[in-house]
């Protein structure tokens, strides 16, 4: 939500904190109200109390005002933030006509861990980065899209030697 920045890059964001406070963790089969009550989001209170916080702290609710173009990543492995959270962002950003893009590497962790997966993600955060800091030409990944259903395991490979 400013102009400081020509792009930016959200590995598993929380996008909305009213739908995510009464989730789970998915690793650990613990409450999410925890971190925005107490630890990581540290709000100090439940969201009945100040639900106000909850919306002002949620990206979701500011997106109007969002300039800079997002490269996404939620992966549906991830067993600390839910992948869903990354949708909501990515569909809200859409649905404005915002730049941006969602990366969901499956199977894979809040962190990833398969080196297929870190590979392709290093060389896409590369080109998106070269294309809006550095006038590369535009991926083709980034102008035609994946279909999720098309995503292969070597994708990070031919990516890499396509010349894109």
């Amino acid at each position: 939500m400013t102009n400081k920045y020509k792009a930016a890059m959200a590995g598993a964001p929380v996008s909305n904190m009213i739908s995510a406070y009464g989730g789970i963790r998915w690793g650990a089969g613990i409450s999410r109200m925890f971190q925005y009550e107490k630890t990581q989001s540290r709000i100090g209170y439940t969201i009945w109390e100040r639900p106000d916080l909850y919306m002002l702290n949620s990206p979701l609710f500011g997106l109007p005002k969002v300039n800079t173009p997002l490269l996404i990543m939620s992966n549906d492995g991830d067993g600390a933030v839910p992948w869903y959270q990354g949708i909501e962002l990515y569909m809200g950003l859409r649905r404005l006509g915002k730049p941006v893009w969602l990366l969901n590497y499956n199977d894979d962790e809040h962190n990833l861990t398969q080196l297929a997966n870190k590979r392709d993600l290093s060389i896409r955060m590369r080109q998106f980065f070269d294309f809006y800091l550095l006038g590369a030409p535009m991926p083709v990944w980034m102008s035609d899209g994946v279909p999720a259903i098309e995503k292969g395991i070597n994708y990070g490979y031919e990516l890499e030697n396509s010349g894109n």
